[in-house]
């Protein structure tokens, strides 16, 4: 098996068509001759060949690509059933809150909100009728570390399906198959694309059982990933480590001159040696990704920040080569009641920051001027 950065470079080698070294896009809705392909919503060679480059990142065997990660979710949920019970991290993605309390609690299926930190209150939480646990780590917006091999233990004796979402870390950094988890979920949007300019989602698996369940929800329920995003994310993939090693790097950076900062309250990054999950992050990743989140003193302060600057955007996303800066409270989390946002810690203070390419003292001083603005 290559290295992850010659994973990236080179997929599964030779894409099959004419020695190409870019795989070519093939823009049909449907094939003619009875051969392998029929009809695109079915499987396409632009995206079977993303789906096998992702199994091989992933260190997995199975992959499916997706029109976004939330059509990735809804795909991994709908092989559940009726009074099925999923337990979820308490600190999450909006959209996922969003489709598990207000689509899937309709058709029968339980939700309840664990801490994926601890252990012990996910194995308090499991019964007879749960049948999955779906996590991320690091967790979004509040960076919590999941202790995914012993979760994965602790699945495994109660017959539960571990699932995590990898999107903040990617497989450059985290494989959380190699954990033990049944199947890692991507919104390949994110640092998998890196270029603001694609939407898609991704499932991996080493279960071949639950990958036909999946291709068949998939082929059902028409949310595979088009031709054309399936060669955008493909060309992403080939800058992978040299993205994610600079993110990091301006991540790191920018963290610790944010604990330097009067006007900062608190800064939130596994990086971090006081981050209270760094050691943990460092044991089952290789890496620390390149999002930080952090609160303020002041609203006032928060004002400032989200007027934008000369290089960080005020824009929801993260993931790509510009910073971004996100409020949480009002963008990607405010489909959460507001009682359970405060109890993870989404106030009106916090911001999440999403550090992109460019130099990081450029970065640093963007922030300063967007201070004094």
């Amino acid at each position: 098996m290559f290295d992850k950065d010659t994973l990236a470079i080179i997929g599964d080698g030779e894409c099959g068509y004419e020695s190409a070294v870019s795989p070519p896009i093939f823009q049909t809705s449907t094939f003619g001759g009875g051969g392998e392909y029929s009809y695109t919503r079915l499987s396409n060679p632009t995206r079977s060949q993303l789906e096998r480059e992702l199994a091989s990142l992933e260190r997995g065997s199975y992959a499916l690509a997706f029109s976004s990660g939330l059509a990735a979710l809804n795909t991994l949920l709908s092989t559940l059933s009726q009074g099925d019970r999923v337990l979820l991290s308490d600190d999450l993605y909006g959209g996922t809150y969003r489709m598990a309390a207000n689509i899937f609690s309709r058709f029968g299926i339980s939700f309840e909100f664990v801490d994926p930190s601890d252990p012990n209150a996910v194995e308090n939480a499991i019964d007879a009728n749960t049948r999955m646990l779906f996590v991320e780590s690091p967790t979004n917006p509040m960076m919590k570390i999941a202790p995914i091999s012993e979760l994965a233990r602790i699945c495994r004796e109660g017959s539960v399906l571990l699932a995590v979402d990898n999107t903040f870390l990617t497989p450059y950094f985290q494989n959380p198959l190699l954990l033990g988890a049944d199947i890692v979920l991507h919104s390949a949007t994110k640092f998998l694309s890196g270029h603001h300019d694609t939407v898609a989602g991704a499932l991996v698996t080493d279960n071949e059982p639950l990958y036909e369940k999946l291709r068949l929800a998939t082929v059902t329920l028409g949310n595979a990933l088009s031709p054309f995003d399936s060669w955008l994310t493909l060309r992403g993939i080939r800058t992978l480590p040299l993205r994610m090693e600079r993110h990091q790097k301006n991540a790191l950076s920018v963290a610790e001159y944010l604990q330097s900062c009067d006007w900062v309250e608190k800064v939130i990054y596994p990086g971090l040696p006081a981050h209270e999950g760094h050691s943990l992050c460092a044991s089952q990743a290789s890496g620390f990704g390149g999002v930080v989140s952090f609160t303020v003193k002041d609203t006032k302060t928060v004002k400032k920040l989200l007027a934008g600057g000369k290089i960080i955007k005020f824009a929801e996303s993260l993931g790509g080569f510009r910073s971004l800066i996100t409020y949480p409270l009002t963008q990607t989390h405010a489909s959460i009641p507001e009682a359970m946002r405060n109890r993870i810690g989404i106030t009106e203070k916090l911001l999440r920051l999403s550090l992109g390419l460019e130099d990081e003292n450029d970065i640093k001083q963007d922030l300063e001027l967007m201070i004094k603005s």
